[in-house]
């Protein structure tokens, strides 16, 4: 698989709680952009393929994550989002993410993401797995 992607964001005062940690749902927030990021990179953009400006139109979809929050983020912290592809199957993307500050893992994820149109599963069109 091609090498991983990464992506840097600061925390601010909205993603933090009351005591100025990162609240537990702001690391989707961060892992979401990661993950666009890296599509974006590759040249996947979301809204050409949502409008249906390359082809058919579609979308993705998270279909199971599994994290592990090792370690807060504090607000101003820099943060590395790193998001490696796994495996590419016929509807869906396999992913493996961390969230660094500086060399420090403070948590990992595995993400499955998957192909979607009208809302139902779809295969992933052969140039987007190419690309992957």
């Amino acid at each position: 698989m091609p090498a991983s992607h990464r992506f840097t964001v600061r925390v601010y005062y909205e993603d933090t709680d009351f005591s100025g940690v990162v609240y537990h749902a702001s690391y989707l927030r961060f892992l979401e952009r990661g993950r666009t990021e890296l599509l974006r990179e590759r040249g996947v953009h979301q809204a050409a393929v949502f409008s249906g400006a390359l082809g058919p139109p579609f979308g993705f979809a998270v279909r199971r994550m599994n994290i592990d929050f090792l370690r807060p983020a504090r607000m101003d912290d820099l943060l590395t989002i790193e998001t490696t592809p796994e495996s590419v199957g016929g509807a869906s993307i396999a992913l493996v993410q961390r969230i660094l500050r500086e060399d420090e893992t403070l948590l990992t994820a595995t993400v499955q993401v998957a192909c979607v149109s009208d809302g139902r599963p779809a295969r992933l069109p052969a140039w987007v797995r190419e690309k992957l």
